[in-house]
């Protein structure tokens, strides 16, 4: 896909508290500022927040969230229904532009595919796949691909800012505390290509327990 003359490339699946606060801004209130703060690297920040993933940005140019998409690219419930309620009709016209690799599948579980994010406060929506949790034949490796992808891709078109909600842990049902633990150890791989990684949650529970996983695995 090119927008402004530039390549967004796509991700194909793989086989397979706190320290002082650096630079960031957010676009709304309902992103709650009082969220868990980690040091990933020398120079990359991990952030646990509550609120509204379609508010979340840092600077409208280096910035993207990832939605927890569906194999067909079109929208859905959840965080998925919202980012497309709030980046517009352009985001679903762009989501139909991008190839289905067989009928009905643009985007399979565990991949990832990026477009611009239209009406959303940031550059670009990276959109990936998770696992149904209790269909799927190996959904740890298909959540790690997810995460792996979206942040693979998301390095390619030189991203530096980027806001993950918790994939698979709504109808799909994956534990928040595996997942949160996949979700983590996934970011861990790539803490010196990121300014700050965020996660935007939206319930109590999947809030706590990336706490909790954040505070074991970054002490």
């Amino acid at each position: 896909m090119v927008e402004n003359g530039r390549q967004l490339a796509t991700a194909p699946s793989s086989g397979g508290d706190s320290v002082a606060r650096a630079p960031s801004s957010l676009a709304s209130e309902n992103v709650d500022c009082g969220a868990g703060r980690f040091r990933l690297s020398l120079s990359s920040f991990l952030d646990i927040r509550k609120g509204d993933i379609t508010v979340w940005s840092v600077d409208g140019s280096t910035d993207a969230i990832v939605n927890a998409a569906n194999e067909r690219m079109l929208g859905g419930g959840g965080v998925d229904g919202a980012i497309h309620r709030a980046a517009g009709p352009e985001l679903v016209a762009a989501c139909r532009a991008v190839p289905e690799v067989r009928p009905g599948v643009r985007c399979p579980t565990g991949e990832a595919r990026i477009t611009p994010a239209f009406r959303l406060p940031v550059s670009y929506v990276i959109h990936t796949v998770g696992p149904i949790y209790d269909t799927d034949k190996q959904p740890e490796v298909s959540l790690r691909n997810a995460y792996r992808n979206s942040l693979r891709l998301a390095k390619e078109n030189g991203i530096m800012y980027i806001a993950f909600p918790a994939i698979s842990c709504g109808v799909y049902r994956y534990p928040y505390e595996a997942a949160s633990k996949i979700a983590i150890s996934a970011v861990k791989e790539f803490s010196d290509d990121f300014k700050e990684v965020h996660f935007v949650l939206f319930s109590d529970d999947t809030y706590n327990a990336w706490l909790d996983t954040a505070r074991e695995l970054l002490p």
